[in-house]
């Protein structure tokens, strides 16, 4: 499993674009009938992802999380983004669709990922973080999220915000999840942009048309620093950074966060005259 460490906005100054890719952009992630998992020290959170093809994708445990399995001390959530698929739980399954959402609490012992349709494969986007309550196994559909129209066509960001795991949505110990998807004619994301010193965030970008890509906007609000990212790819967030995109297209994100509240209004806005 990789790991990504913790990074000090001071340092972060410094950084040329090849370290600012090797500190906080995980791709290759989606890769055929495999689970990619990567682990951040930020909030202990575990960013992934599950392609199963031609066969079904087990949740596997690694040995540095010194657990008996992956989920011992750990809950998750899990977005498929693409084909139908399956998500099967300690026996019991749950048809996860593009746009669902499935969460899974503490004390799971075995998980595994399937395609209804080797032709039009899953792709399971998976974030973890550690739990110290259960929360029942709960499937939430993209019809049943809580969703926010916000922006407009005018400042290119008219977007729809769905949200699933959250103070009001699924229960879970710190994970808060969801998804946004731009409309037609709008590129801009999280803007005006935030940061929230209470919890880290991690995005996700999919749905990003081939030849297209992402500028996603990260640092202190006053010492901006931008990465290029491409269909399929994630990147972790410190608390004290900004955490914005513009595309060369339209496209959706997921987006998750692990840290001391699930309140999703929790964040400390920045005005746009005010980024440098």
């Amino acid at each position: 499993m990789k790991v990504i460490h913790s990074v000090h906005p001071e340092d972060f100054k410094s950084y040329q674009t090849a370290k600012i890719r090797e500190r906080f952009l995980i791709d290759q992630l989606v890769q055929t009938d495999k689970l990619n998992c990567t682990y951040t020290h930020y909030d202990r959170m575990i960013v992934g992802a599950a392609h199963p093809v031609t066969k079904s994708v087990e949740l596997e445990n690694y040995p540095n999380l010194r657990a008996d399995y992956f989920l011992e001390r750990r809950e998750i959530g899990i977005i498929n983004v693409a084909g139908d698929g399956e998500v099967t739980a300690d026996g019991k399954t749950f048809q996860v669709n593009k746009l669902d959402c499935l969460y899974i609490g503490k004390g799971t012992k075995s998980v595994s990922f399937a395609s209804k349709n080797s032709a039009q494969p899953a792709v399971f986007y998976i974030l973890s973080a550690p739990a110290h309550t259960v929360y029942p196994t709960t499937l939430m559909t993209n019809a049943d999220a809580a969703k926010v129209h916000t922006g407009s066509n005018e400042t290119a960001n008219k977007r729809t915000i769905n949200k699933y795991i959250h103070l009001e949505g699924i229960k879970s110990c710190q994970l808060v999840m969801g998804l946004t998807i731009l409309h037609e004619g709008s590129v801009w994301n999280t803007m005006p942009s935030h940061v929230h010193d209470r919890r880290m965030e991690a995005y996700f970008y999919f749905d990003v048309p081939a030849g297209q890509k992402i500028f996603h906007y990260m640092g202190e609000g006053q010492e901006t620093r931008h990465i290029l990212m491409d269909n399929y790819d994630a990147v972790v967030s410190p608390p004290w950074s900004i955490h914005s995109g513009s595309g060369t297209a339209s496209y959706s994100f997921i987006w998750g966060m692990a840290g001391e509240n699930l309140d999703y209004t929790d964040m400390d806005a920045i005005a746009i005259p005010d980024l440098r």
